[in-house]
């Protein structure tokens, strides 16, 4: 497990590395994104790494990787809303911005490292493929949730779900780089 952490945090320094040069680029523009403006966006890149997957004929010139890293970053900007609340104009810097993303990454490594210890690292024997999948129907239960407005009657939160998602898309981007 020890190699998986340094995996781990060689893909979320990829992902804040952007994360930081945009919120450079756009400011905190995304605070204004209610949570299934977000999901949705996840769900627009999620769809294309599937139809990357299934398809032969490519007419953008972005792979799965960068999808992927999309898909990381805005499960982190739902998280941060979700402890933060949406707002009508722009309100981090970027300081504060990094701040959150790194709390919000340290919850989520804890939680995938308590995973991998329950289910000794069965990831590594999954196809990316299968993660996309897993990504997708994470998705559509935050959907779901969604719609129900949040209410859930014996299943995990909004907030597990966006953590899993992030869980998996690093699992595929560690595949994608092996």
């Amino acid at each position: 497990m020890q190699n998986t952490s340094k995996q781990y945090d060689a893909v979320v320094d990829t992902c804040k590395n952007l994360f930081i040069k945009k919120m450079s680029d756009y400011g905190s523009a995304w605070r204004i994104l209610r949570l299934p403006s977000l999901t949705d966006q996840i769900f627009i890149k999620a769809q294309r790494i599937r139809g990357l997957q299934e398809n032969d004929v490519r007419k953008v010139d972005e792979g799965e990787v960068s999808e992927f890293i999309g898909i990381i970053n805005y499960c982190i900007m739902a998280l941060i809303q979700l402890e933060k609340g949406v707002v009508e104009q722009p309100d981090l810097s970027t300081e504060v911005a990094t701040e959150l993303f790194e709390k919000q990454v340290a919850i989520t490594k804890q939680l995938m490292q308590d995973k991998n210890h329950d289910y000794g690292e069965a990831w590594r024997d999954m196809r990316v493929s299968s993660l996309t999948d897993l990504i997708l129907q994470k998705l559509l239960r935050v959907k779901q949730i969604e719609d129900n407005a949040g209410k859930t009657l014996v299943s995990e939160g909004i907030d597990a779900n966006y953590q899993d998602m992030i869980n998996y898309a690093i699992f595929a981007l560690i595949h994608l780089n092996e």
